[in-house]
């Protein structure tokens, strides 16, 4: 994982939430979290990247477990700490391009980590998130649209197309950060040969893609 980034999501994390508050999304957040709660009912998940656990403690309410991982012990100590009224969550720390898990899972969830891998790392990516579920079973990768008004601006781009923007945190700090926003031919692109099942729903602020992964 981008080094860079580690350092940005470990200095943001008690404000980490904060983005979830903006008024224009609150509509697509309650269809998501509906969503994702309808996929993952009664599943075991691995989840990637589950930062602070907002969308872990969503899903818990209906999966039947969840190993939730991320690289930054800051963001798991507040996702630890919020409550889960199944007991069925366990928090792991993590790095995804360094994942060795043995135990296969039903699903697997990554909520806004896909713009953060640069595109000539997705399909080690992809590789790697695959190899945590049973075959046939279902990955969910969820991330933003890029919408003006809404979205950061962004900075600049670099040689192999990845896009960036400067965030700014509470404590002055200043970070530039890697952002990608993909469209539908690029994400089916990607996983031609590796699943199956295809389905894109795009709202206004946000995609989802679910999908099988392939049978040997």
């Amino acid at each position: 994982m981008n080094t860079d980034i580690v350092l940005y999501y470990k200095e943001r994390a008690r404000e980490y939430e904060q983005v979830y508050q903006k008024p224009e999304r609150q509509g697509e957040l309650q269809q998501l979290t509906k969503l994702l709660q309808d996929i993952f009912r009664d599943k075991t998940v691995f989840e990637v990247a589950c930062g602070t656990g907002y969308w872990t403690e969503r899903i818990a309410e209906t999966a039947h477990f969840i190993l939730a991982t991320d690289i930054n012990e800051a963001v798991l100590d507040i996702a630890r700490a919020k409550e889960y009224p199944n007991e069925n969550v366990s928090y792991k720390q993590a790095d995804l391009f360094t994942l060795n898990q043995q135990a296969k899972y039903e699903s697997l969830f990554g909520g806004f980590i896909w713009s953060h891998i640069k595109l000539q790392e997705l399909p080690t990516f992809l590789r790697i998130i695959n190899s945590s579920v049973n075959p046939g079973g279902t990955v969910v990768m969820v991330d933003n649209n890029y919408v003006a008004d809404s979205s950061l601006p962004l900075a600049r781009t670099d040689e192999q197309g990845n896009t960036y923007q400067n965030r700014t945190l509470s404590n002055g700090s200043t970070h530039e950060v890697l952002k990608n926003f993909p469209i539908e031919g690029q994400l089916r692109q990607l996983l031609q040969g590796i699943a199956t099942d295809i389905e894109l729903t795009n709202f206004t602020h946000y995609w989802v893609i679910t999908y099988k992964t392939t049978k040997p």
